[in-house]
Order: structure tokens, then C-alpha cells, then sequence
């Protein structure tokens, strides 16, 4: 078996690990990522906020894939229940906030290759195509082991996914709340231009959200009852996309399902703590988050600039990168945004399919007086696209 040496290991090789990885090896700090190769292709699209796309930008990796994501500068939220209390349709602009775009939708796969080109041209990353098995940790080092290597370090970022080996191994555990939805998702062709608008219908079930990709393309996020999801997806292509077409009340024209079609449930997971003994956790290893709002891996490319940022600084003044001190930061730095998110996203969630008409009047009015109230709405605008208390230096558009 090889073994490796170095400063910090990254387990796993998704967006948030992969961002991780570039910003520490790009400082300077010898490191090394452990990823497996996927199992399946990933047909998912992320929208990436102002904040990510800015962090992308300093870590070279935007200049590589800008031109295959579309820019999101118009969101509008469309009520679409059949209930007696209504929202309004509200709709939010990005030059309203002095924004080109609100941020860029792009498809994962792509965004991983670029991640990928901008990680082998960095001499202090090793990538290591392996899967990591055993994780052992020590005073003053924790070693991964994979299948054929082992890897020690002063510090492990764990971006190994929900059922991150690494959270496991330090004996974290979770708080889950699962949802009774699911949530497919397609990419579509369509016929008509989408204008670079994001457009969100609120149903009864949970979300139904059309997010603009290069040309006459979309993605689709599409929130039902587990035993309808189970239904939709065995329908013939024709049939899905003219029920594609009914609910989104046909503003893309004619649509065409591309293949590819992904289905899971819907949770919310957060772990109890995000680091310690010598672990940090980023991305899905840290909490799980409905696909509503595009909040999910915003906040693990925030975790992963997060990390960078506190592991460069110790690195440079020569201490311990896996102290306990270094992970207990990261634990106050990031707990804050995580738990708002989750408390938002499962807020409007439980709005959604609540029948009880003070939820619903809540709901309405709230989205009433962001409709009515222009600085109440930027307010909002400038929140959702870049937390004034969770940017890290990276997303500022800062160097590390």
C-alpha cells in the first residue's frame, strides 16, 4: 500500500470538497484529495450564488466553465395552490441590487470538470482516485485509509457526503427530519427563451422551480408525494413532458425531457457539531438541505472558503492545522449560517403544505409586503445571495 504524507487531506470530490482542496493547495498548503470515481453521472444543475461564483473567480476555476452556466438576474415566486388565501406574485430583479445576475446555473457535471482541470495544474494538490475505508485518528495526525493508499495529515476535511466516513469516525451524529415529498429533477429543451428568469411555483405539494441553462434550456426541481414521484417517473417521456407543460402552465412553450432524470427524498440533516479531532466536516457531510432556494451547496462552498481561510492563517503563523482550537473556529464561523438556512428553507417548506390558514396568511402577507416594500425586498435580495455575517474572505473576492 502507498502512503502519503502531507498537511490536510480532503475526503471526497464533489463542488464543496473540490473547492477545499483548490483554495488550501493554491495557498500553499500541501494537500492531498482522496475521490472516488462516481458511480453513476450526475444530471444535476446547481445554481451557484454572487458569493460562489466570486470565490470561483479567485480560485481560477469561473474562467474555465463561465461560459456553459446561464445568469440568474429574475426570480419570480408564483402562489399556484388552489387555496382561498393567495400570495401574490412577487418578483425580485438583480440590477435592482446592483447585480449583473444574482448568480449562474450550471450543469454539476461541468462544473466538476472545471474543478477538476483547475486541480490538476496545482503542483500542491495530489488527487488520489481511491475510496477511503478507515479513518484513524491520533494526537498529532489522522490517517485515511483508502483501498489501495494510506494518506495521514495534520487535518481531515470531510466532504464524503451524507454518509461521510469521516462524521462517522469522529463519532458525530445528526439531527434528520424527513418530509413526506420527494423531489425529481430533469433538465428540459424548450421552445421558448426563458429570459434568464428563474421562475418558482409554490403547489401544495412543495416547490416546482424552472432555472435557466445556456440556450433554449432548463432545469427543473419538482417537489410531489413520494407515491406520485414513484408515478412521474415511469411515464413515458411524452406524457411527463406534457405534464411538465401543464404545471409550469406552458411559459416555456413545448418542452423535452433530456435523460437522465433523478429522484430522492426529501430530508433535512444537520450535524450536531462540524468539526473536532483533528476532522472538519463541509457540504453534505455537514447538513442536508431540501433543493429549495438554491441553499444547500451555496452553504458547502462557504464551508469549504471557510476552512481555507482559517487552515491558510494557521498554516502561515506555524500552528497546529488540526488543533482543536482551528475546529472549534470553524464550528462557531459556520453554525450560525447553517442553522438560519435550515430554519428558512424548513419554514417555507412546512408553509407550503400546511392547511392551516395562519401559516398560510403568514405566508401570504409576507410575501405581500416583499412585493410592496422596495427596501424590505432588497433586503431580502441582499441576504439571499450573500449573508452579510457568513462571507468568508474568498467570497468577498478577496485572496486568501
Amino acid at each position: 500500500m502507498e502512503t502519503l504524507s502531507t498537511e490536510v487531506v480532503v475526503v471526497g470530490g464533489g463542488p464543496a470538497g473540490l473547492t477545499a482542496a483548490i483554495a488550501l493547495a493554491g495557498a500553499g498548503i500541501e494537500t492531498a484529495l482522496i475521490c472516488a470515481r462516481p458511480r453513476s453521472p450526475d444530471n444535476r444543475t446547481t445554481a451557484l450564488l454572487a458569493g460562489s461564483v466570486q470565490a470561483l473567480s479567485m480560485l481560477g476555476v469561473w474562467d474555465i466553465c463561465h461560459e456553459q452556466a446561464a445568469p440568474l438576474r429574475t426570480l419570480r415566486i408564483i402562489d399556484d395552490t388552489k387555496r382561498l388565501l393567495r400570495a401574490p406574485e412577487v418578483r425580485f430583479e438583480a440590477r435592482e441590487i446592483g447585480l449583473e445576475a444574482f448568480g449562474f446555473n450550471i450543469e454539476n457535471a461541468r462544473l466538476i470538470a472545471a474543478m477538476g482541470t483547475r486541480a490538476q495544474a496545482i503542483a500542491a494538490l495530489a488527487l488520489i482516485a481511491d475510496e477511503g475505508v478507515e479513518v484513524i485518528i491520533e494526537d498529532e495526525r489522522i490517517i485515511i485509509k483508502c483501498r489501495n493508499t494510506s494518506v495521514d495529515a495534520r487535518l481531515a476535511v470531510g466532504a464524503d457526503g451524507r454518509n461521510s466516513l469521516c462524521r462517522s469516525s469522529a463519532g458525530i451524529t445528526r439531527d434528520s427530519r424527513r418530509y413526506p415529498q420527494a423531489a425529481l429533477t430533469f433538465n428540459l429543451r424548450h421552445s421558448r427563451p426563458h429570459g434568464s428568469a428563474a421562475t418558482e411555483f409554490h403547489t401544495e405539494v412543495g416547490p416546482f422551480t424552472l432555472v435557466p441553462l445556456p440556450g433554449l434550456r432548463s432545469s427543473l426541481v419538482f417537489v410531489v408525494d413520494p407515491a406520485d414521484a414513484a408515478r412521474l417517473t415511469g411515464l413515458p417521456d411524452a406524457e411527463i413532458c406534457a405534464e411538465i407543460e401543464r404545471r409550469s402552465h406552458s411559459i416555456l412553450g413545448n418542452v423535452k425531457v433530456e435523460p437522465g432524470c433523478g429522484a430522492f427524498p426529501l430530508v433535512i440533516e444537520v450535524a450536531r457539531v462540524f468539526g473536532g479531532e483533528r476532522i472538519v466536516l463541509i457540504g453534505e457531510a455537514a447538513h442536508v438541505l431540501p433543493p429549495i432556494g438554491a441553499q444547500g451547496l451555496n452553504l458547502g462552498l462557504r464551508d469549504a472558503a471557510a476552512i481555507a481561510e482559517l487552515a491558510v492563517a494557521s498554516h502561515r503563523s506555524g500552528r497546529d492545522l488540526g488543533s482543536p482550537e482551528l475546529t472549534a473556529r470553524f464550528e462557531h464561523l459556520r453554525r450560525a449560517d447553517v442553522m438560519s438556512r435550515s430554519l428558512a428553507v424548513d419554514l417555507l417548506n412546512r408553509s407550503l403544505m400546511s392547511d392551516f390558514l395562519p401559516w398560510q396568511a403568514a405566508r401570504g402577507l409576507g410575501l405581500f409586503l416583499t412585493e410592496r416594500l422596495g427596501p424590505l425586498r432588497r433586503a431580502a435580495m441582499h441576504e439571499g445571495v450573500a449573508p452579510a455575517a457568513s462571507q468568508p474572505r474568498l467570497m468577498r473576492g478577496e485572496a486568501l
